[in-house]
């Protein structure tokens, strides 16, 4: 789970965030003093748990907290402060928590876990790509199963471009490394895409690959995909990498490459 908390005073931020790392449901917690670069951050990426001050200059921790609410609603939000006037305020936010100044390990264990126990757990995304060692996709927990394995092949590609257009002479030049993109080949291409497309169709997960103009993309925000939360920063993800990406696919090792490093830099 990925913390945040928010204080203006550095030594109360970095002593909170010394506290954080101690405790079991939190794999990664980042400290900020000032709350619009908090909120800047937030907006990029996901959090499960906020840590608020409510005195700070720039904008208080109740503003914040609404904000908040606003880009990432799922989050639980307990507040740390010196003055207990602000609780009714704080609890018509719908905050989680709200704990008086100094704050002690056992205290804030306590918090966290009555928080986090308020949290509905989240549901199983419907469709999920699986990019960690063998490539595959899950329909509601449910494997794909591909007519072909260049289908299969094409698809992994199309994933690996991250919503980006692909023609497909590229296809072509990656299914086929040693043939000639000539008229035969087009129509062999042809094929696959549209037994692809099918196979999708079966499954209910059409929209999952869109083509225009003979460009083809995924769509990312169609599905889960364990190497894009990778990128995101996100600590479940990071933690299950384990080095290899597509195995069974040569053109994926520059992207497994890529992977290894920023999981070397997330160390």
């Amino acid at each position: 789970m990925r913390a945040i908390c928010v204080d203006d005073e550095p030594l109360i931020t970095d002593y909170v965030v010394s506290l954080c790392r101690d405790l079991p449901q939190i794999d990664e917690v980042r400290g900020f003093l000032l709350a619009r670069e908090a909120l800047d951050w937030l907006k990029e990426h996901p959090v499960e748990l906020v840590l608020l001050d409510i005195n700070m200059p720039d904008m208080s921790g109740l503003a914040l907290a609404a904000e908040i609410k606003r880009c990432r609603p799922d989050a639980a939000i307990i507040f740390l402060t010196g003055y207990s006037e602000y609780a009714v305020k704080a609890f018509e936010l719908h905050v989680s928590g709200y704990l008086l100044k100094p704050v002690n390990r056992e205290k804030l264990a306590a918090e966290v876990a009555y928080a986090l126990s308020e949290r509905a757990p989240a549901p199983p995304p419907r469709l999920l790509v699986q990019t960690f060692g063998s490539f595959d996709i899950f329909v509601d927990g449910r494997p794909v199963s591909f007519r072909m394995a260049k289908c299969k092949e094409l698809l992994a590609y199309l994933v690996d471009k991250q919503g980006g257009g692909v023609t497909r002479a590229e296809l072509a030049s990656i299914l086929w490394e040693d043939r000639f993109y000539d008229r035969k080949l087009q129509k062999q291409l042809d094929v696959y895409i549209r037994t692809l497309r099918e196979t999708l169709r079966e499954y209910g997960i059409e929209e999952m690959v869109e083509m225009n103009k003979g460009v083809l993309r995924v769509r990312p925000e169609q599905f889960v995909c364990d190497a894009y939360r990778f990128r995101a920063g996100d600590p479940e993800a990071v933690n299950r990498y384990r080095g290899e990406y597509m195995s069974a696919y040569s053109w994926a090792s520059s992207t497994e490459s890529l992977l290894y490093w920023e999981a070397l830099r997330q160390s």
